[in-house]
């Protein structure tokens, strides 16, 4: 594939921040003279490449997700850290912060391609010509996404459609922002017209007719907060009938919403997830793609867990021997209190499934690497331990058992182990590996966490626990609003008396925290391989309550968000009396998307079209609003495009 993609040219502006293909698929000589293109099968294979940033870089790296989700109202830095304030907090941030310099180069690198794809479409002479209308749509539905992202975060930037290849563009001109989401929009209609059902040669990786649909309402969405207007129609009424449309013929289209949100997280149905729309797929280990795909493997679950280890003398295991969550060793997007107390975790078991709460150690009695009763596994509670993290002396001598086992079943050289766990079931603590049970997620922790529970070593609670109801339980128990300060921001210092380290830990979103037999990265903890989520039915029900409140019309804007409460909603028997809404607010649309979304890549987004970010800010993330301003609502233009044009002085840098 780095072969084939020699012969087209990228654009000179973001040539040198081109990040590395190895997306080895196809491999045709460099004499071959460009005939390979005038087949479908060639064209389709170059369509391939218009993929490649999705899971190498964008959904894998934090860069984009620092981009996409921070500078909010819903993330802070754990112990309000500074080495990463430029886009949490708007500190600093310039044309060259890592982030957003990277977003706009990549982008703009696969838009190229996607207009090489639908440019050289009426060259084919050979293949079959409903695939290659097929191809030009997915070339269609991919520009629009990275166009929808280009517009979103930087405004107003330049439009093109055609294949740059000799003729360079040194003086590029800015587009307005109508222009180019009627770009998009085009695109996304047309896309939505050539694909099919079910995706190109069945590869749920590939985008479909559901995948546009999804995409042409998040886009019409956007573009409402631009307020703009489609034939003298508000974008928010088109949002609501693209929405609605999906919503009410979803069999039609192929899409799902699970009746359970539970399923969405389950750690099984991560690879070819039935509610997903659009993917980033990560290689399979255990196949060839897992070689020759040669991904970069996911590392976003480090920076979004807490480290257990910190508490080193009663959680013994090595950050880089935790076979149970992972190498988390970054430690860095930790949900602010805002976010948390959206959850009422009492009904809504969205809690447990965002966030893992309650940490335990595991026996590795299945490979026979750590026994049951293993000290590394099974904690005898000493009068030493139990004074410095204050367990009740009534517990001096009593154990905790490990909550899971993991298993490492090898799957060759093209993967390696994979650390798949069971739970050890509650009050079971014989070590006999026929007791183990398979759950959903091994990373959602039960809730909430009884008293006599004795598999895990510490638990951060949502509730508020008195001195009485600690000393009720044989475990570290941390109340989570302690780990905040009078204005909201994590401390960064202890917060008990024997200066323990549990100041460092925060609620861990899990979210990208992959448990499943091909999803790991063999020896590596530190990576892994599952596939994200790009989008997702849900948010097609948020779109749609979303337009219904800007529309007027807050009780059918309920009806949307009720579907979404009640597959969560804990016992069912609940949601009539503490789950249903009768009418939506605003801030009703704020809180479920962040109840639904968190950490999915659409904060900043929602925030931005709605001029959210000086209201919000101020109430939930004070250190952002107090250096947040207008120009921030547009992110800065690459300093690498900058620095390869000719008119960098007339084209700007958004105000930085």
């Amino acid at each position: 594939m780095k072969r084939f993609l020699s012969k087209i040219t990228m654009f000179a502006f973001v040539s040198a921040a081109l990040f590395s293909c190895s997306l080895d698929e196809y491999n045709p000589s460099d004499t071959s003279g460009g005939e390979e293109l005038k087949t479908v099968e060639g064209l389709m294979q170059m369509a391939t490449y218009c993929y490649t940033p999705l899971y190498e870089q964008l959904f894998s790296a934090s860069d984009y997700l620092s981009v996409a989700e921070t500078g909010t109202d819903i993330w802070l830095t754990a112990n309000d850290k500074t080495n990463t304030q430029q886009l949490f907090y708007y500190e600093g941030l310039t044309t060259n912060t890592n982030g957003t310099n990277k977003l706009f180069t990549q982008a703009y690198a696969m838009i190229n391609t996607c207009n090489a794809v639908i440019n050289r479409a009426d060259e084919v002479t050979s293949g079959d010509r409903n695939t290659l209308a097929v191809v030009v749509g997915e070339a269609k539905c991919l520009r629009a996404y990275y166009y929808l992202v280009l517009a979103t975060q930087y405004g107003n930037i330049t439009l093109t459609t055609t294949e740059s290849s000799e003729n360079f563009i040194i003086e590029p001109q800015r587009s307005s922002v109508e222009e180019i989401y009627n770009q998009i929009i085009s695109d996304l209609k047309d896309a939505s017209e050539a694909l099919n059902v079910s995706p190109l040669n069945n590869n749920y990786a590939r985008v479909s007719k559901k995948t546009a649909l999804g995409l042409l309402a998040r886009a019409y969405a956007q573009g409402a907060g631009e307020g703009l207007t489609e034939n003298g129609v508000s974008y928010w009424q088109r949002a609501k009938e693209v929405a609605e449309d999906l919503i009410t013929n979803q069999t039609a289209y192929g899409a799902y919403l699970y009746e359970d949100v539970a399923d969405v997280w389950a750690q099984a149905n991560n690879r070819d997830n039935k509610e997903a729309l659009f993917v980033a797929s990560g290689p399979r280990a255990g196949t060839d793609s897992y070689i020759y795909g040669a991904y970069t493997a996911n590392k976003l679950f480090t920076f979004t867990y807490c480290d257990p280890n910190k508490l080193s003398d009663i959680y013994p295991v090595s950050n880089k021997q935790n076979y149970l969550y992972g190498r988390v060793n970054n430690n860095l997007y930790a949900p602010s209190k805002y976010l948390i107390d959206c959850f009422d975790a009492t009904y809504d078991k969205r809690w447990e499934n965002s966030f893992t709460t309650a940490f335990s150690l595991f026996s590795m009695a299945q490979v026979g690497w750590r026994a049951y009763d293993d000290k590394a596994a099974t904690i005898t509670l000493t009068e030493a331990l139990c004074t410095k993290y204050g367990i009740d002396a009534s517990f001096v001598g009593q154990k905790i058992y490990p909550y899971t086992d993991v298993d490492a079943i090898n799957v060759g050289s093209n993967g390696g182990n994979q650390y798949v766990a069971s739970v050890w079931p509650k009050g079971e603590t014989s070590g006999d590996v026929t007791k183990l049970e398979t759950v959903k997620n091994v990373y959602a922790n039960p809730y909430p966490l009884d008293k006599d529970e004795n598999r895990f070593v510490v638990y951060l609670s949502k509730d508020n626990l008195t001195a009485e109801d600690k000393a009720e339980r044989g475990y570290i128990c941390i109340n989570i609003d302690d780990l905040f300060d009078n204005e909201g921001k994590y401390v960064s210092t202890f917060i008990d008396a024997q200066q323990t380290n549990t100041y460092q830990l925060f609620p861990s979103l899990n979210k990208f925290n992959f448990n499943f037999n091909g999803g790991f990265n063999g020896g590596n903890l530190q990576c892994k391989t599952g596939d994200m989520f790009i989008m997702r039915m849900a948010e097609v029900y948020l779109i749609a309550a979303e337009a219904e409140v800007q529309l007027g019309n807050g009780t059918k804007a309920a009806e949307y968000l009720n579907v979404l409460r009640k597959r969560a909603c804990r016992n069912a028997s609940d949601f009539d009396a503490h789950m249903k809404l009768s009418t939506a607010t605003q801030n009703d649309i704020f809180d479920e998307y962040a109840r639904e979304l968190c950490g999915e890549f659409s904060r900043w987004a929602l925030l931005k079209r709605h001029k959210a970010f000086e209201t919000r800010l101020a109430q939930y993330n004070p250190r952002a609003a107090a250096t947040f301003s207008a120009k921030n609502y547009l992110r800065p233009i690459s300093f690498t495009f900058l620095s390869q044009i000719a008119n960098a002085n007339e084209y700007g840098t958004n105000g930085y």
